[in-house]
């Protein structure tokens, strides 16, 4: 059904400067579905339009397993499918080994819509489907990604679907980003809301002191890495390493938030593994007893965030150094480097809005940290100067949806910003749940929300066809 491609694709699309070791391209790594393409015939007529992924941080083939939406449009529309992989991630990588972290400066959102436009130039060409439209979808970067193609390339994308995508969420928006918006809405989730019970988010904010207070003292990290089961590597000898406990505890509510779906899925492990349905709420299960303290209150975090790193049951032991998996961990360190160079976004978290506890946006101390895993200071703003941050008025044909349960719909749009720059809200959804597979559990709001995108994709696909036609009676 599908064909695995590859091209030779422009590495540095903005400077004539000599690459590295004379290198001009690298392999990147694409699928072709035409199941349901409409091809024109013998007779003639129109080919279908294009249906286009604009991959994000992960390997290529996670999108194509899961993104729902496209295929079960593809046959009302007659579509061709492409996915198509970021640079960096999955097997796309432009270099290996050593020399990876010595050329990472071609890992940026620019390049990454150059090698799309690219690609779709020449498999327009290659399939002699210049005239067909072409939609793009995208999730989360992948949905920013989608958003600012169809604003920085509109005579490539007709127009996009944007799904739980954060184009909000840089300084110098005005009104200014809300650093705080993330950790408060993971915390929503964590509560009767969201559908968990009553004591969970009180308990979690107890543990997290608790493991403050045990971690000062030897005796008490002995009590930590009891109740945590902790494995013999992870031996927790200093405060500062229990606070990099908290930290990988907190990271999985984070991730279970995101994944907040009503069926189980494995769309948060990269595909590795399964987590339940709503995942928040079981994960909250273990700390749903009022008044939990010492380590019987560890063991409940212990069995919560076992939710997320502890998937497939079979982990006697933890290790906080460790994720969920290789992949999620590899996606996590190129996405880090993105972080630290234009997708500056600010996160804090103050223990009283939210279940965690006092972490102030402090971007000096970013920057250092960025410089030295990375050898780069941040551009905090670039965002802002290169995509116009709030001020998208100019632009058309864009779909912005987001889940109130996803956390990141805190730097989404949410209201219409024009005609065709519209908003779905999704009450139920978790992140982009409208571009999953429809599944029997799904909320009536995430259907609603599918069959207005479609409304939406046969308008763009119908306004293209109609231009073509008119450049062709001229």
């Amino acid at each position: 059904m599908c064909q695995k491609c590859w091209r030779d694709t422009t590495l540095d699309h903005f400077s004539w400067a000599p690459p590295p070791e004379g290198r001009t391209t690298y392999k990147q790594r694409y699928f072709v579905c035409d199941k349901f393409w409409h091809k024109g015939g013998s007779s003639g007529g129109n080919k279908g339009p294009i249906f286009f992924y604009l991959g994000n941080e992960a390997d290529v083939t996670l999108y194509l397993n899961n993104t729902g939406l496209m295929w079960e449009s593809a046959e009302e529309f007659g579509a061709l499918l492409v996915f198509a992989e970021h640079r960096y991630y999955g097997e796309s990588n432009p270099y290996s080994g050593s020399k990876l972290q010595r050329n990472m400066q071609y890992l940026t959102a620019e390049q990454a819509m150059a090698d799309y436009a690219e690609l779709l130039r020449e498999l327009k060409s290659q399939l002699k489907a210049e005239d067909s439209a072409v939609i793009g979808f995208g999730g989360s970067y992948g949905g920013m990604l989608a958003a600012w193609m169809r604003m920085k390339y509109p005579h490539v994308l007709a127009g996009s679907v944007a799904a739980s995508a954060p184009i909000w969420a840089f300084p110098g928006e005005d009104p200014p980003v809300d650093p705080g918006a993330f950790a408060k809405i993971v915390t929503r989730d964590a509560t009767p809301a969201g559908g968990a019970p009553q004591a969970c988010a009180g308990n979690l904010r107890k543990a997290w002191q608790q493991l403050n207070d045990w971690g000062d003292s030897e005796k008490g990290r002995g009590q930590i890495r009891k109740a945590m089961q902790l494995c013999p590597a992870a031996n927790l000898t200093s405060s500062d390493e229990g606070y990099e406990l908290a930290q990988w505890a907190q990271n999985a509510f984070d991730y279970l938030a995101m994944g907040d779906f009503p069926y189980p899925s494995g769309y948060m492990l990269n595909g590795q593994g399964e987590l339940p349905a709503y995942p928040m709420r079981t994960a909250c299960q273990p700390l749903s007893k009022e008044g939990l303290t010492g380590p019987a209150l560890l063991e409940g975090l212990r069995e919560a965030v076992g939710t997320f790193y502890n998937f497939s049951g079979q982990l006697h032991c933890y290790n906080y150094s460790e994720g969920p998996n290789p992949e999620t961990d590899d996606d996590s360190n190129f996405w880090d480097y993105q972080a630290c160079t234009e997708m500056v976004m600010p996160f804090s978290r103050n223990g009283v809005d939210d279940m965690f506890w006092q972490q102030p946006w402090d971007l000096k101390a970013f920057a250092q940290q960025c410089k030295k895993e990375w050898g780069v200071t941040p551009r905090p703003y670039w965002a802002q100067d290169n995509w116009g941050g709030r001020k998208i008025g100019t632009a058309s044909n864009i779909v912005f949806s987001n889940g109130l349960l996803d956390p990141w719909h805190g730097f989404g749009v949410l209201e219409d910003v024009s005609d065709s720059v519209v908003a779905v809200v999704i009450p139920e959804g978790a992140h982009h749940l409208d571009l999953m597979f429809s599944n029997p559990l799904d909320p009536p709001s995430v259907t609603e929300a599918r069959n207005l995108e479609r409304q939406h994709m046969h308008r763009w696909v119908d306004e293209a066809t109609t231009l073509t036609e008119l450049h062709a009676d001229h």
